[in-house]
Formats: C-alpha cells, structure tokens, sequence
C-alpha cells in the first residue's frame, strides 16, 4: 500500500542539497542518475523506509527531515555492495556517512537503533584523540544504551583484554 502526502514549500530546505555535498562523501550527490541499482542490489533494502535511491531523490529535492529522520541511513550496513554495483561510480555508502553526520549534528537520532549512539561516540572520540580507544568506546556505548547488557559482555572484554585485541587506551595522532 502506498501512501501519498502532500507537501508544501515548508518542507523543503534549498540550501540541504549543498550542506550533504559539502561535506566528505557527499560530493557525489548530484551525479546520482537514479537507476536504481543501487536499491535493487542492497540486502537490507526490504527494511529500509526509503530505498537508497530514494533517499538521494529526497535529499537532492531538499527534504531534510525525511532524509535525516529516515532509519535507512541507521541501517545501511556498510557493505560496499552499492557503490560496487553503481553505472556513476558513486560510492553510495559515503553519501550515507554523510546523511549520518548530519543527522547527529542536527538531532535527528532513533531512539530504537543504538546506532546513532555509536556513531556518536565514535566520531567524538576520533575528533578529539585522532584515534578510538576500543574500550573507553565500549564502556560508554554501553553506558548509555544498556549498562546491564555490559555487565554480562565483561568476560568477553576480559579474554579480549589478554589476547591484546582489546586496548585501553588509544595512541594520540597530531
């Protein structure tokens, strides 16, 4: 079933085509011919609210809330599938970094996908260290998503911990 609504000048934001574009990954995003391919060759599509084809028509016409309130930017898996497949050559996931950036500098995050929260704390991290202590991401992740959870994964952490595939502390990079 498809539903239609109706939209009006108020839901566009002219300037949102060029704030994606501006920013690393989203240069491409005028170039997208809109074939399609790379929806049809995403394995995650079918859950996705808009097909990443669809978001891009979105975010290129200046629908910003639909574009950074959608959960297809939450769900792209990172596959490369996409930007493998695309006839342009774009890389169609770094457009979705991009989507993601925005999202989380203008508020726009899920309340049922961690995601956003890891995304967040990853980013801040390698802003201010240059580098993701593996463990301070971790224990702040799970503090602020399911502290619980955490305390059954310690074991995990631990064995990790001993084997060195797990770090304390990052090594800082000028």
């Amino acid at each position: 079933m498809i539903t239609r609504t109706i939209r009006s000048q108020e839901d566009v934001n002219p300037k949102f085509p060029e704030e994606v574009a501006a920013l690393p990954g989203g240069e491409a995003l005028r170039e997208c011919i809109q074939c399609g391919t790379c929806s049809g060759t995403c394995p995650v599509s079918v859950y996705m609210d808009y097909t990443p084809r669809r978001l891009i028509a979105l975010a290129r016409e200046g629908f910003e809330r639909d574009v950074l309130s959608s959960r297809t930017i939450w769900l792209c898996t990172s596959c490369y599938a996409c930007t493998v497949r695309c006839p342009a050559g774009i890389k169609i996931t770094d457009i979705m970094y991009a989507f993601k950036r925005l999202a989380i500098k203008k508020g726009y995050k899920p309340k049922q996908f961690p995601t956003a929260v890891l995304s967040e704390l990853f980013f801040k991290e390698a802003l201010s260290a240059g580098r993701v202590a593996d463990i301070g991401l971790a224990i702040k992740f799970v503090l602020k998503t399911n502290p619980f959870k955490g305390l059954s994964m310690s074991g995990l952490g631990l064995k990790l911990m001993s084997t060195g595939r797990l770090h304390l502390t990052p090594e800082k990079v000028k």
